[in-house]
């Protein structure tokens, strides 16, 4: 369980590893020795009460890609099924139907969980968990954030997308290469756009938008490529200072794997691999694959970047990860 309390002073990146038996940079008992909510702590009812009033049109988006967009899903992932079953028996009619649904939970619209991914050096997960505890115990399940009433505050998008067409930038989402800082921040500073404790950072890439437009055959050959490259935010000590100090509840894309594809080579800063730093070091969730394209065309509409977020993820026990059932109220 965890306190579910704000820390009203939030520690200084500088002064991050909290735990000095934890790797470089967590932030492990900030919100209390059992905690398993990390940085969705930061939603508490009044911010969530203040995000609220962003709804004013009552305009929406959801913000979950089809479970089968990927019939052949990078990462070497099974890709989504569907049975359709009658309930009718022999010659005997029955206007009666169910369904069956098998996948893996990153196959397409996800957020990643805190059993996801740890520390490969120190080989722990978020506060300090072993893989003996997550696989002999529900610790750190997806299924706690449910407890906590799920992810819902305020949403803020950055359009990196739209933002790099209008500036004649190539978008490149199926290679290996950044969405820098600076370039995020130019469109902060363009856009006006500020941030609280507790929203929640979508950053828009171009992916989904791309990977739609490909022949079936071409997707698959995207998948089966020997090394999964995909553009992605940069990882960077930077980055993660202006992540932490904003003190984002989570943050979402609609890329892959959110920062660069592959997380670790091809030149990357190992040191400051988000996915580490993020799942394991802070228990801020990661969110990937989101379907922002109708998000991207009521932000323009409607002249703004900030709306109300409800996603309500799978309950399910000990689970590592689930579509998100997300959607964007304006």
């Amino acid at each position: 369980m965890s306190n579910n309390k704000h820390n009203a002073e939030t520690p200084a990146f500088s002064s991050l590893t909290l735990d000095p038996s934890g790797p470089p940079g967590n932030a492990w008992g900030r919100f209390g020795p059992d905690d398993s909510l990390g940085m969705l702590n930061l939603l508490t009812p009044e911010v969530v009460a203040q995000a609220a009033e962003e709804i004013k049109t009552g305009k929406r988006a959801s913000l979950d890609w089809p479970l089968d967009s990927q019939a052949h899903p990078s990462y070497g992932r099974v890709p989504f099924k569907h049975q359709f079953i009658n309930k009718s028996q022999g010659s005997v009619f029955r206007p009666v139907n169910d369904d069956v649904l098998t996948f893996n939970t990153q196959s397409s619209s996800q957020w990643d969980g805190f059993r996801h991914y740890g520390n490969r050096k120190h080989k722990r997960y978020f506060m300090g968990r072993t893989q003996e505890d997550l696989t002999n115990t529900g610790a750190l399940g997806i299924d706690s954030w449910l407890d906590a009433g799920g992810i819902v505050g305020r949403g803020v998008l950055l359009d990196y997308a739209s933002w790099a067409e209008k500036n004649s930038i190539p978008l490149t989402p199926f290679s290996a290469t950044t969405i820098t800082l600076a370039n995020l921040r130019e469109i902060i500073k363009e856009q006006k756009i500020s941030f609280r404790p507790g929203d929640i950072l979508i950053i828009r890439s171009g992916f989904t938008a791309a990977f739609s437009k490909l022949k079936a055959e071409e997707q698959k050959t995207l998948s089966e490529r020997p090394v999964a490259e995909f553009a992605g935010v940069e990882s960077t000590e930077e980055m993660l200072k202006f992540l932490w100090e904003n003190q984002f509840a989570a943050v979402a894309g609609d890329a892959p794997a959110f920062q660069m594809s592959p997380v670790h080579g091809l030149g990357q800063d190992d040191d400051h691999c988000l996915h580490e730093w993020l799942l394991a070091g802070w228990g801020m969730p990661i969110g990937e694959l989101f379907d922002l394209e109708k998000l991207s065309e009521l932000c323009k509409e409607l002249g703004r970047s900030a709306f109300f977020l409800s996603s309500m993820p799978l309950k399910v026990p000990g689970g590592v990860a689930s579509p998100p059932n997300a959607v964007a109220i304006f």
